[in-house]
């Protein structure tokens, strides 16, 4: 909708379109509340956000670019009396910090597969030697001269040329991994940089890395809401770890127990037996509240490959949570299992970004109005009771309103309560040509874990996906890696990326993945930023980025405490109508004229009737063998009409069986919705 035409009053704004600030404007929406949902950027979702790859390569670039601070203007003249006024932040300067990328791959087949760009020439000379040509390339550039290269990348220019330039190193180390492609994949053709910027729309790159339980609040909610209906999702298949330098894969259901070559007999009755006593919570458990919960497992006399699968890819802990927390994980991990496939979690089809954009289209669809590239500047605040009364937008418009919702990157410091010191999440983003355990189908989503590889080192979360998730191409996979911040995202990562993958600085990983481009960058840990005791008005409520958590359960719970202020006596996300179901203005009224007139026409149909009566008195005997005839043809179509509603009986139980709810699919069905 354009700015110029919005409306001068509302219950509910709310700035900015991440997961929290989208579920609260679906909610508000559903039960009547009229809301305006505005964002500065260009796209929806804040951080939770989805880029192709050249939707991406622009984010960066942008990210690099230093944002000129606006000047604050004076919007004193649309005070009235008794108002005062809270200016926002034009910019989130500390939401995403220490961006490096990193190109591994070469522009051999430029030529070949882009054809078109006027400076094919310059990367033919560019990668010209043969032995250049088949080696992977590396950019190490600093912050400063990184916005360089992501111009030469949205312009799809070659990446070699800056590795030569900037240094000798990256080429003495490229020797050993420049032989791998064509020994352990002599048949494969090498994926060039060219390729992934001209198919980069079919990439799906999400900034924070998440999956969703499938007993989680968000699947309940999407279920709840009918807003399942506007995604897709697939199963994650399988749960890895990493261990002794190789990676496994985790027994976790029924099935992989008794199926798993890696435990002995013993093994596999002790993991059964200690996840059916997790169950439930005995005097036992109780014991050791406080203790550290790997000193439990170690108590029930479990071995150390048990140990390692139990804590750190079921519990997903580390090795001094308390034990209350881990048996509480574990139990989670467990009620997960089995309501969609064999592991606990569900991943949407075009990444996470689609899910906030699912509750904007709930929104929408009850009379929210959308406007991007437009923000809030400040808010006229009642002097008297410390409320909100309206706001003022980027065309100095005053839009009144009755609560306001904004995303905590908007409000400055000095008005909202962070936890100290404040946490930031390490983020990896690659692309890659082979899956870190490769198996009978090239089509596996799998959560990998891996423990601290040393003494200091955080424990990551790995998210492999592949190409039927539509986030990236057939040939390539989307690895996702997250961990809490002990240093920059480069620093905390990378060592466990030359560990898992091949790089040039890799040693002996011949057999690994290689690494095709990445990213690295630093996010701020939305769970630091605190839920009350912010020094803004009554009626202005704030909402957090992503956190750390794998799952949703943070985001979902913080937009129903929101809700709960904004409307304590509405229910929470009710379920949306049916299409079919929805009665429309004026179909009443139509309606009740349709009866009239059928009660008018009664009479006349009546008389008709009559008529025709009198006329088949007349017809006779002479007329009953045409009657008779026309008995016997209509028996025909009778006996036809009788076969052809057995036909739609069954096409409309087959219908039906395709129509089946959520609810009753949820045992059968391996996702929310049918997958085309």
């Amino acid at each position: 909708m354009a700015a110029e035409d919005l409306p001068s009053e509302f219950d509910v704004v709310i700035l900015g379109t991440g997961l929290a600030e989208s579920v609260v404007a679906a909610a508000c929406s559903r039960v009547g509340q009229r809301v305006l949902h505005l964002d500065r950027r260009s796209y929806y979702a804040a951080n939770w956000a989805s880029f192709t790859f050249n939707g991406l390569l622009t984010w960066i670039q942008q990210q690099h670019e230093e944002s000129q601070p606006e000047e604050v203007q004076d919007w004193s003249s649309l005070l009235e009396e008794g108002e005062e006024l809270i200016y926002l932040s034009s910019s989130d300067p500390a939401s995403i910090s220490n961006l490096q990328v990193f190109c591994y791959t070469s522009e051999e087949d430029e030529k070949e597969e882009v054809a078109d760009p006027p400076n094919t020439t310059e990367e033919e000379k560019a990668g010209s030697p043969d032995e250049d040509g088949d080696k992977e390339t590396l950019d190490t550039e600093s912050a400063g001269s990184k916005e360089e290269e992501v111009n030469e990348k949205a312009e799809g220019r070659d990446e070699e040329q800056a590795a030569q330039t900037e240094g000798e190193e990256p080429e003495a180390d490229q020797p050993h991994p420049s032989a791998t492609p064509s020994q352990s994949e002599p048949t494969r053709k090498k994926i060039s940089y060219a390729q992934l910027v001209k198919e980069g729309r079919r990439f799906n790159i999400d900034l924070v890395s998440k999956l969703m339980y499938s007993r989680g609040s968000l699947v309940d909610l999407l279920i709840k809401s009918n807003v399942s209906r506007y995604a897709e999702f697939k199963n994650v298949t399988r749960i890895l770890t990493y261990r002794h330098g190789n990676v496994e894969q985790v027994p976790c259901s029924r099935a992989d127990v008794f199926a798993s070559r890696q435990l002995s007999v013993v093994e596999k009755r002790k993991l059964m037996r200690f996840l059916t006593s997790c169950v439930e919570e005995t005097e036992e458990q109780q014991a050791y509240n406080g203790r550290p919960y790997v000193e439990f497992l170690r108590d029930q006399q479990l071995g150390d490959n048990l140990q390692h699968f139990l804590l750190h890819s079921i519990a997903m802990v580390t090795d001094d949570t308390p034990t209350e927390v881990g048996l509480a994980s574990t139990r989670h991990f467990l009620r997960c299992l089995g309501r969609y496939g064999n592991t606990p979690f569900l991943f949407p089809v075009y990444g996470l970004g689609e899910i906030p954009q699912c509750f904007c289209r709930m929104c929408a669809v009850f009379g929210g109005i959308y406007c991007l590239r437009h923000s809030v500047h400040c808010l006229m605040v009642d002097k008297d009771t410390n409320r909100c009364k309206a706001v003022i937008d980027s065309t100095g418009q005053r839009i009144s309103c009755s609560h306001f919702v904004v995303e905590d990157g908007y409000v400055g410091a000095d008005r909202k309560r962070v936890a100290a010191p404040v946490r930031f999440l390490s983020r990896a983003v690659l692309i890659t040509d082979s899956s870190v355990l490769p198996g009978d189908s090239d089509q596996q989503v799998s959560m990998v874990t891996v423990p601290p590889i040393a003494a200091g080192c955080p424990a990551v979360k790995m998210v492999e996906l592949c190409s039927s998730t539509m986030t990236c191409i057939p040939g390539t996979y989307l690895v996702h890696l997250t961990c809490q911040s002990v240093g920059s995202a480069y620093e905390d990562l990378s060592p466990v990326v030359t560990r898992m993958f091949q790089t040039p600085e890799s040693h002996d990983q011949e057999n690994c993945p290689s690494v095709l481009w990445c990213l690295y960058f630093n996010m701020a840990d939305g769970s630091g930023v605190e839920v009350e005791g912010h020094n803004l008005p009554s009626n202005v409520y704030l909402c957090s980025g992503p956190e750390g958590d794998l799952g949703h359960d943070h985001a979902i719970k913080q937009a129903e405490t929101v809700f709960q202020k904004i409307l304590p006596e509405e229910e929470f996300c009710p379920p949306a109508p049916n299409p079919e179901d929805i009665i429309y203005d004026g179909e009443n009224a139509s309606s009740a004229g349709e009866e009239e007139r059928g009660a008018a026409g009664g009479g006349e149909e009546e008389e008709e009737r009559g008529a025709a009566g009198e006329e088949e008195e007349e017809r006779g005997a002479a007329g009953g063998e045409e009657e008779e005839e026309e008995r016997g043809a209509a028996g025909e179509e009778e006996e036809r009409g009788a076969a052809g509603g057995e036909e739609e009986e069954e096409e409309e139980g087959e219908g039906k069986q395709q129509e089946a709810t959520l609810e009753e699919e949820q045992q059968q069905q391996p996702s929310l919705q049918a997958e085309e």
